[in-house]
């Protein structure tokens, strides 16, 4: 699977990629993530990315065509299955979502800045909005981050353990049962007796039953009616 990402701050998404299950993804080749600095597509000798809103307000907006040349000179070399612009005002990114987009080929990141990028750019190029919740970040880089490791760890053959995945919170719209390593006995506090019985349809239930337990307690919105 390959991220093209395109950014004013390359050098901010630098660390995130380099590291654990995304370093390893592509080292396995089973994901490739190319950063674009936007700056290389500006029209200007100063390669600045932003003006003034049109209209009047405070802040900058981002240019339109440092964008646009991005997008077409990476849409001339591949197909993209999905033009991904990061913004707060977009569906908020669930397990679903991840799941469905770990299942395509090429796609391509917008990472917004300022105020924000030219509507124009959203209404031609973007074809999903996503937002990783409620609130407002610098720019769009983190998030893009965020939507990138959630994707990439469940594309098969990156975790060493693909089961691993499966049982993560969200999947199956319950939150992850509690889990427990050595030692057995830390300082009085010992790990359920079912964990160490060895018996494993009972230790499933018993994981259901938490799940579920958790689910009501923490995130009831999960469960619906």
């Amino acid at each position: 699977m390959r991220f093209d990402i395109l950014t004013v701050l390359p050098g901010l998404l630098e660390s995130p990629f380099a590291h654990s299950i995304l370093q390893r993804a592509q080292k396995k080749g089973k994901a490739e993530i190319v950063v674009h600095n936007l700056r290389d597509y500006a029209t200007n000798k100063q390669k600045s990315v932003d003006d003034y809103p049109y209209g009047g307000g405070s802040g900058m907006v981002m240019s339109i065509e440092p964008f646009a040349k991005c997008i077409e000179a990476l849409k001339a070399e591949r197909d993209y299955d999905e033009i991904i612009f990061m913004t707060p005002d977009g569906p908020t990114l669930n397990q679903s979502m991840a799941n469905e987009l770990s299942s395509l080929g090429n796609v391509m990141i917008l990472c917004g800045h300022y105020k924000g990028i030219d509507q124009r750019i959203r209404d031609i190029y973007v074809t999903r909005e996503i937002s990783i919740g409620d609130y407002v970040l610098s720019g769009g880089e983190l998030p893009a981050a965020v939507l990138v490791d959630t994707v990439v760890r469940l594309i098969p053959g990156v975790l060493n353990d693909e089961t691993s995945a499966l049982s993560d919170s969200f999947q199956g719209e319950l939150l992850d049962a509690p889990v427990y390593t050595r030692p057995a006995d830390w300082n009085g506090h010992k790990v359920p007796d079912i964990l160490l019985s060895g018996h494993e349809a009972k230790i499933n239930e018993w994981r259901h039953e938490q799940a579920l337990l958790r689910t009501q307690q923490r995130r009831p919105d999960l469960l619906g009616d």
